[in-house]
């Protein structure tokens, strides 16, 4: 057996695979065509014109489903190994779920409503994706800490913690940046903007604005790598039990069932 065939930790590895790939395929596709430029642009612009544009939304629609249902296992597995009378992390589990949930939500925001038309409900899908899932980061990494060490290592929750500080790290940086990009080019449009010239006003501060949201991106992905080895122990198992009919009608009942006779519907179940 090999090991993504271990467990549900396929799960976390397609989530991560599948969301890298979409952003590296639209890379590669609007730089080709000219659409962007190579040095590191938004991540959004390589999905803003055709024909990457179509691809992108559909590929990022996928990744937010994959999100939501590797979310959504760690949720039950966290529920399934903490015991009621700690509260205090099934309701930042609950949380987190939510979180999850919110962030997925906004990659379809992003994936179907580009900055260039829409910028402003653009924005909130980006707000949603990285903000939410920035603060999921953050609350299962304090999960991680709470449950240690009888779920599992320090190291598991150093890396972690590792991978959160670099999180909140790419934010504050974008953030500032992208503040300093906005007030040095008052009256120009810039979310329609594409292309930029290194003479350009506020370009040192455009670049370290792109570099950050790619960095903030792989950071947030890369935590999902941290729920491999926890996958593991997680097997998926469907179990059908089909109900029998209670007959009122005795008399009907014997003569259908003859003495030898045996059936699944009397049975009760499978």
């Amino acid at each position: 057996m090999w090991w993504f065939q271990e467990g549900l930790c396929v799960l976390p590895m397609a989530l991560v695979v599948w969301t890298a790939a979409t952003f590296i395929f639209a890379y590669i596709t609007a730089v080709t065509l000219r659409h962007v430029d190579p040095l590191v642009p938004y991540i959004s612009d390589t999905g803003t014109v055709a024909p990457e544009r179509c691809v992108f939304g559909i590929m990022m629609d996928v990744s937010a489903f994959l999100g939501i249902a590797t979310m959504y296992v760690r949720y039950k597995q966290v529920q399934a190994l903490v015991v009621p009378e700690q509260k205090r992390l099934l309701l930042l589990n609950r949380v987190g779920l939510l979180l999850g949930c919110a962030s997925s939500f906004g990659m379809c925001v992003v994936a179907n409503f580009q900055k260039t038309e829409l910028f402003y409900i653009h924005l909130l899908g980006a707000i949603l994706t990285f903000g939410m899932g920035a603060l999921y980061v953050l609350t299962h990494t304090v999960l991680s800490f709470l449950m240690q060490p009888h779920t599992h290592g320090k190291n598991i929750f150093c890396v972690r913690l590792c991978l959160c500080v670099w999180t909140f790290s790419s934010i504050i940086s974008m953030f500032v940046s992208s503040l300093i990009v906005y007030s040095s080019l008052p009256g120009v449009d810039i979310p329609k903007k594409l292309h930029w010239d290194p003479m350009d006003p506020g370009y040192a501060a455009h670049m370290a604005s792109t570099v950050s949201e790619w960095s903030l991106a792989f950071s947030f992905i890369s935590f999902f790598l941290t729920y491999i080895r926890d996958f593991k122990k997680i097997n998926l198992r469907a179990e059908a039990e089909l109900q029998s009919h209670t007959l009122h009608d005795s008399t009907h009942y014997n003569n259908a069932h003859q003495p030898g006779e045996t059936s699944p519907l009397l049975a009760g179940s499978i």
